[in-house]
């Protein structure tokens, strides 16, 4: 069984209608999960493959594209939420995330004004709202939490996008606080695996250790996050489940970022596999000096790490446009 120390959290990656009413609510009840995420792949995959989405999307015909795609995305959130409110209300996280419309990452007013209308739509206090972390992200962040929305700030490859997350949602959360505001959290999700499908192949051919680089990056991350001291602020370990094709136990960067006051958000069957062992010892806090010996010996070896997160975050926006672009053309009428 999993470990029960509450300072760590193990969040679900995954949303379909069907598995929210049937199998979800079981993952919470024998406390497995206390919490959930989603993103624009996540529901494209299961609005497009799932014939739960059927019945709904028959009552919505005539409507534009996005307007079905958000009465679907706001149903699935609002069961889930449901589902998890028990464990907000007991303090044990119990949140779920929903990401605004990628396309909108470069536009500050355009994305809180969404976000606003969303997490109202919704109508639930156990959201969390993803925005991207980019230039216009950091300032829609500070508003949102400024107002009492809870924050997932994703899409983070590089300590100076984590830095400038914390400096933003601390802001946000002060004028919140300062108004007589109660309960906001926040989380900086730092993607994991992607480090390891882009350098691994290079690293091989240097004779240099695989599958390291997303374990040291999100360590370093880690720990300028926890020296923040901002309690209502977590790390969120993303893009932590193994491919297909790798050799790697499919809990392996759930393992490895075993860390306190942190979450890991997985796919299923990566926190089944997670479940049927017992880890008692928390891998994190690695040594700054470790780490930085790690990335010393990347360029030593003509990895510019700069590079990389450039082309990682690039990548991502792209893959979570393209997959909200195929959303919208399969709701077309």
């Amino acid at each position: 069984m999993i470990n029960r120390n509450k300072s760590f959290s193990l969040w679900l990656d995954f949303i379909e209608r069907d598995f929210l009413k049937n199998e979800f609510p079981k993952l919470i009840q024998d406390d497995i999960i206390n919490g959930a995420t989603s993103n624009p792949s996540i529901f494209a995959d299961a609005i497009q493959k799932s014939p739960a989405y059927k019945n709904q999307l028959n009552e919505l015909k005539g409507l534009s594209p996005k307007e079905k795609y958000e009465a679907l995305a706001i149903e699935d959130i609002k069961l889930a939420a449901h589902a998890l409110r028990e464990s907000y209300s007991e303090g044990n996280d119990g949140y779920i995330s929903l990401e605004v419309d990628p396309f909108l990452s470069n536009d500050t007013k355009a994305t809180v004004r969404e976000a606003k209308r969303l997490f109202k739509a919704i109508g639930e206090p156990n959201v969390m709202i993803k925005i991207p972390a980019t230039e216009a992200g950091y300032s829609a962040m500070r508003q949102l939490l400024a107002t009492g929305i809870s924050v997932n700030a994703t899409l983070i490859f590089s300590p100076e996008q984590a830095m400038r997350c914390v400096r933003a949602m601390k802001k946000g959360m002060s004028i919140f606080e300062n108004s007589g505001g109660r309960r906001v959290q926040a989380v900086i999700s730092v993607f994991v695996s992607r480090f390891d499908r882009l350098l691994d192949p290079k690293l091989k051919e240097l004779g240099l250790d695989i599958s390291k680089t997303g374990i040291y990056n999100a360590a370093r991350i880690y720990n300028i996050i926890e020296e923040s001291n901002a309690p209502m602020i977590r790390t969120l370990f993303a893009s932590t489940g193994v491919k297909e094709g790798v050799a790697l136990p499919s809990d392996y960067y759930i393992c490895e970022l075993f860390a306190p006051h942190s979450v890991n958000t997985a796919p299923l069957e990566t926190i089944k596999a997670y479940t049927q062992r017992s880890q008692d010892d928390f891998r994190l806090p690695i040594s700054d000096e470790e780490i930085e010996d790690y990335f010393e010996t990347m360029n030593d070896n003509g990895i510019d790490m700069n590079e990389v997160y450039g082309k990682l975050l690039e990548d991502g926006l792209k893959a979570f446009e393209n997959s909200f672009e195929e959303i919208l053309n399969a709701l077309k009428d």
